[in-house]
């Protein structure tokens, strides 16, 4: 690892030259409290084989722009880590806007040597009833079984590496599958579960909510619950995150 660098910041990206600008912004604004407390950082953009602008808008922002030909977000996650030189992983989604004051929370998490990992809970920027609902769903869960949301998610880059990373099998809910395994890493451990910050949640778009009907997101919710291992390794059946629509 180089010296200084101790956060490596993770973007999964496919097709994101219209909001990366505005999230890698508001990225490089909320670590400033990071450098001048003496920690450097890196932010590395994953282009999942972008047919549009992605790999050129990262680099004009100074990102490290690595390349997979796999559409797949755990894929690309792991293929961005692998070129990671920072003590801790960060992993933020493309649409994803963190806060100097979630930044700071979660340095104070990673400094503690309380936990191998951690996330937060997540806002997403609409007024929808449904979505909100759904939101305080996610929220109760995340918490109480200490399971972070893709969209952030830090982690030791020694334990990732030594648990495999995200599991190359899932097209959904890679997320929760490390989380699991590194909770029972933390036990081994001797250490707490994945923390999860409260009082500054990680804002995230809600263009999901204007790409799909809530007839399509219930759709996927019942087969997931119905055919789980089918729907949640099977591309096709997660048109949400893999038609292309954005």
């Amino acid at each position: 690892m180089f010296p200084g660098v101790k956060l490596s910041i993770v973007i999964p990206a496919y097709n994101e030259e219209r909001l990366l600008p505005e999230s890698l912004a508001a990225i490089h604004n909320a670590t400033t409290g990071l450098t001048r407390r003496g920690w450097d950082y890196e932010v590395i953009v994953c282009d999942n084989n972008s047919s549009d602008a992605t790999a050129k808008t990262a680099a004009r922002s100074g990102a490290k722009v690595v390349f997979e030909a796999i559409n797949q977000i755990g894929r690309a996650r792991n293929t961005g880590a692998a070129s990671a030189t920072g003590e801790w992983l960060l992993f933020i989604d493309a649409d994803t806007h963190p806060s100097h004051r979630l930044l700071a929370r979660t340095r104070s998490i990673m400094d503690s040597g309380r936990h191998l990992a951690g996330g937060a809970v997540i806002n997403w920027e609409t007024d929808v009833a449904w979505a909100k609902f759904g939101e305080k769903l996610w929220r109760g869960a995340s918490i109480s079984l200490a399971w972070a949301a893709g969209s952030y998610l830090f982690v030791r880059k020694d334990i990732f590496d030594k648990l495999g990373g995200f599991n190359h099998a899932l097209y959904v809910s890679e997320e929760l599958d490390l989380s699991i395994r590194l909770n029972r890493a933390a036990r081994q451990e001797g250490l707490e579960p994945l923390h999860i910050i409260r009082d500054a949640p990680a804002e995230t778009s809600d263009r999901k909510l204007h790409l799909y009907s809530g007839r399509e997101f219930l759709t996927f919710f019942i087969r997931s619950i119905l055919f789980r291992n089918r729907v949640f390794r099977e591309p096709g059946e997660c048109n949400i995150w893999y038609d292309g629509r954005r």
